[in-house]
Parts: C-alpha cells; structure tokens; sequence
C-alpha cells in the first residue's frame, strides 16, 4: 500500500468485475478477499418505484458481511464516490476489515443511514454480487446465503408483459 491510497470494501455490485473494472472504469492498485465483522448486508436502498433495492450495510453485532478490498488512489476513490451518488445515496465510513489469514485492515465502505427494509434485490442485481463472489473466491457459505435472497418482483419485468415483449428472455432489459 501506498502512503497516499485507500482502501475500500465492495460488498454489492462492484464486486462484480463488469461493473468495476467495466462500467466504472476503475483499476485498483491491490485487492484483497475480506471480511466486514459486526455489520449485516441488506437491500434497502430504494430503486424505482417497486421492490428493487441495492445493497447497503448496517452495524449489527455478531453479523458479518464478506467482500473484497480494492486498494485505490484518493483520485479513483472520488471517481467512485460520484458515480455511487456520494453524499446523497450513500456516505464513505471508515470500516475495520478482518483479511482471511486474520490481518486486520483499515478501509471505508458506502453506506446509507436511510432504507426501506421491504426491498429486496432484483435478479439481474443479486447475479452481479454471485458473479463477483464466484469471482474473488468468496467464502462458499457467502455464496450460498446471496443464492437464498428473496428476490424482488421487478416492475420492469410487468410492464414488458403489458407490452407483449416478455418473451425476449430479458435481452436488453437494463437496470
């Protein structure tokens, strides 16, 4: 690590290296597989108008959440922090990170002080975070518990049934 970098914990969509590396345009420095002790993910953080929400942490003792820390330069972390909507969806908080061989590691996560515990995460969201975990090698009992997320119904999905255009499979759908 470098004096002037940062680290930061993914736990929801930029896990997956598409949305990162892809659709954020970001190359950490380093990345590290690692654990978020006394925290517990959710999918609170309202999108659109029906069930979809997007993954938020909240502090919750005994609870963990599992992700992985990229090493950044304070210029890509505030790349990153505009396009996660900082400060308006989401606030940068110093986290502790606990790495699989027990070292700890001082990082800053996103999360939101609002939500909405009636929302869950849509398919195609959910299938970012498995992409990612498969990806880093997470934990295989992290895995499991993401496949088990209730998912959201996904108004997108209704409104191309009104359309007649359900039967695409879900090609060009974007969220």
């Amino acid at each position: 690590m470098t004096s002037t970098s940062l680290w930061y914990f993914a736990y929801g969509s930029n896990l997956d290296p598409s949305t990162f590396l892809g659709r954020r345009r970001l190359r950490p420095l380093a990345s590290e597989v690692a654990r978020l002790d006394d925290w517990s993910l959710h999918f609170d953080l309202p999108v659109g108008r029906g069930e979809r929400g997007c993954a938020n942490v909240r502090p919750e003792a005994g609870a963990l959440v599992w992700g992985v820390a990229y090493e950044l330069t304070p210029e890509a972390f505030d790349h990153l922090d505009r396009t996660e909507g900082v400060p308006r969806a989401y606030r940068r908080v110093p986290v502790p990170l606990t790495l699989p061989g027990g070292e700890p590691l001082a990082a800053w996560t996103y999360h939101a002080e609002r939500g909405d515990p009636t929302r869950k995460p849509s398919r195609r969201y959910l299938g970012l975070l498995l992409t990612g975990a498969r990806h880093h090698g997470l934990p295989t009992d992290w895995v499991t518990t993401l496949r088990a997320w209730p998912l959201a119904v996904d108004e997108r999905d209704t409104q191309l049934e009104l359309f007649g255009a359900a039967s695409d499979g879900g090609a060009g759908k974007a969220e």
